[in-house]
């Protein structure tokens, strides 16, 4: 039995175009990367026929495994339902539509023992004006409310231990605030310059209102929670 180290989660919805690409580079990225990885398709309640091509690839590669939701459900339940079957020592994500590079994974990899999280940022980003600029006020907005010092929250590239991973409270929108909910646990995350790319195929599912106003409405709903966690340490038991 293929003992792995890291699973890496793909959610999928409606990125058809795209899934013979991330076929082939993941098996490039399999044979070159030093360390054992699988990955984990979460099919969002895709409507164009991904669902099939994903089983596709499974059907014919033992390193591509899959979870179907029944219906759209989002993106913080398919990163949560990834992280829920993981069995791996370290979770790694990434984006299906391949702006970001699975062979950075290694780069993110250099650094994972020293750390609880080693994230990417995208430094030269290759997006259009108007995605950047919804993107730096989404963070420019996030910073100031929640002070967690992450450049690029939303840079789809992570590596997190597992254990930790675990722990992360979800909710819907809690995506964003992956690295700031390690950080309420006491997690050090570490963020490292990746590549950036522009999307091939496919379509954008961003905009202007789930790229700035949704991000503000989770931004207080995280302040809140954060106002309310429980977080303690045990000094002695007999349990």
């Amino acid at each position: 039995m293929t003992e792995y180290k890291m699973t890496i989660i793909i959610p999928v919805f409606n990125e058809y175009d795209n899934l013979d690409r991330v076929k082939a580079t993941f098996i490039e990225y399999f044979f070159k990367s030093e360390t054992k990885s699988q990955v984990l398709f979460i099919d969002d309640g895709s409507t164009d026929g991904s669902f099939s091509k994903i089983l596709d690839i499974c059907n014919t590669n033992s390193d591509f495994k899959y979870i179907k939701f029944r219906k759209n459900c989002g993106l913080s339940s398919a990163i949560k339902a990834g992280i829920d079957a993981c069995t791996t020592e370290l979770i790694g994500y990434i984006d299906a539509d391949l702006q970001t590079s699975p062979f950075d994974f290694d780069i993110l990899l250099n650094d994972i023992d020293n750390y609880e999280a080693v994230i990417g940022y995208r430094e030269k980003r290759k997006d259009t004006i108007s995605k950047k600029i919804q993107s730096l006020i989404a963070n420019s907005i996030r910073r100031a409310l929640i002070n967690d010092g992450i450049i690029d929250t939303g840079c789809p590239l992570k590596v997190i231990k597992t254990e930790i991973a675990k722990k992360i409270p979800f909710f819907d929108g809690m995506h964003r605030f992956i690295p700031a909910l390690i950080q309420l646990q006491g997690g050090i995350v570490k963020q490292v310059n990746v590549q950036h790319f522009e999307r091939i195929a496919g379509k954008s599912k961003f905009n202007i209102f789930n790229r700035s106003l949704k991000p503000l409405q989770d931004t207080f709903a995280y302040r809140w929670m954060r106002s309310r966690y429980i977080n303690y340490s045990v000094e002695r038991t007999n349990i």
